[in-house]
């Protein structure tokens, strides 16, 4: 029995081809998103082997867009057995993959081509039957639309039910350096969480994604969490050259997280979520390898007024996002824009006057 881990885009997509490729008798996949090419004709060429393949697509986000309807068309034109994840989440955001009852693939990435090229992401592979289990409890649950509650008990980290308990007691634990990689940190216990590590002397290195990159109704959240963690002397950083799309914990060189729990109330209250916490010491020196790539490959998120109002608009949003989040920058831009409409107008005006005056001398 074993772990191991999948980095990405280092690594590509072929751990999880040769995976698919391999499957003698089962493949059960879980998928928040599923376009890609290759892995789509790898599922669906093991079916064609005799492979018993059960597919499991969120339907849509929670603004509705539905993503993965092509993807399930092309799966049941194959003959492949689809279902929607259980619609007792919101979404489901999980991301993993059973092969043979035997291999479980814990993962951060979606099965979308920009997942295995662009963007930083994990997975962990485990062979330890009681979290094979566990990750197919889970699924079959799901499939039937049955509760799933794991207990106090559980190998693995779920959501909606151990997720954030688990995240803030493996904070807690964290004695002398905590890397955190994720795109969200918006849920007030886990912010509060890494504020307590810091202040008790935890060396915490935080990854971002840049503000703009967070939906409107999530600026309040996203920018005030990062915000605070920089005021109580946290390090925040951003990735120079790939997009952070991963969710990982990693604590004192010793212990990480790997999964699809982002850092929000909505993950850990309404969604499907999974994630595994390691401590195999080939995976963990990896993580922590990366961890200290991506960190000297990155630069401090400007967190002023000013730098947030400069990168709310590379999405055109400035004025929205300075609203929102009340920035200072905004008021001093309208008084500017204000008082050079007033100088302008005074110009006018004295202009006006100086030509009604020549006019009287002549």
């Amino acid at each position: 029995m074993s772990r191991s881990l999948i980095v990405m885009p280092d690594d590509t997509a072929r751990p999880i081809l040769d995976a698919i490729a391999a499957a003698a008798k089962s493949l059960r996949i879980k998928m928040f998103l599923f376009s890609d090419p290759d892995l789509l004709d790898a599922v669906i060429a093991a079916h064609q082997r005799g492979v018993k393949v059960q597919v499991m697509l969120n339907p849509a986000r929670r603004g509705g867009e539905a993503e993965n309807e092509a993807t399930r068309k092309k799966l049941e034109r194959a003959g492949i057995e689809v279902k929607d994840s259980n619609p007792a989440f919101a979404v489901t955001h999980e991301k993993s993959m059973v092969v043979d009852d035997a291999k479980a693939f814990v993962k951060s990435l979606n099965w979308e081509r920009k997942n295995l090229t662009e963007t930083r992401d994990y997975a962990v592979i485990t062979e330890h039957g009681h979290e094979v289990a566990e990750v197919l409890a889970g699924f079959e649950a799901d499939w039937h639309r049955k509760d799933f509650e794991p207990g106090d008990r559980a190998h693995l980290i779920w959501c909606s039910s151990n997720g954030r308990e688990r995240i803030a007691e493996f904070i807690d634990r964290a004695k002398h350096t905590l890397f955190v990689q994720n795109e969200r940190y918006q849920d007030p216990i886990i912010i509060e969480r890494l504020v307590r590590a810091a202040t008790r002397g935890v060396k915490v290195h935080v990854m971002v994604r840049p503000p703009h990159t967070l939906k409107k109704d999530k600026l309040l959240e996203g920018v005030g969490g990062i915000r605070i963690l920089k005021d109580v002397g946290v390090k925040v950083r951003k990735l120079k050259h790939l997009k952070l799309h991963a969710k990982m914990l990693l604590a004192d060189g010793e212990r990480a997280i790997v999964g699809s729990i982002n850092l929000a109330p909505g993950s850990f209250d309404s969604r499907r979520e999974l994630a595994i916490e390691v401590d195999d010491h080939h995976v963990v020196k990896r993580l922590e390898q990366i961890a200290e790539h991506d960190w000297e490959h990155s630069h401090a998120l400007d967190l002023t007024d000013e730098g947030l109002l400069a990168d709310l608009a590379k999405r055109g949003e400035a004025k929205i996002g300075a609203e929102k989040l009340a920035l200072k920058g905004s008021k001093a831009k309208k008084a500017s824009k204000g008082s050079g409409k007033q100088t302008a107008k005074r110009k006018v005006k004295a202009k006006g006057k100086a030509k009604v005056k020549s006019k009287r001398k002549r």
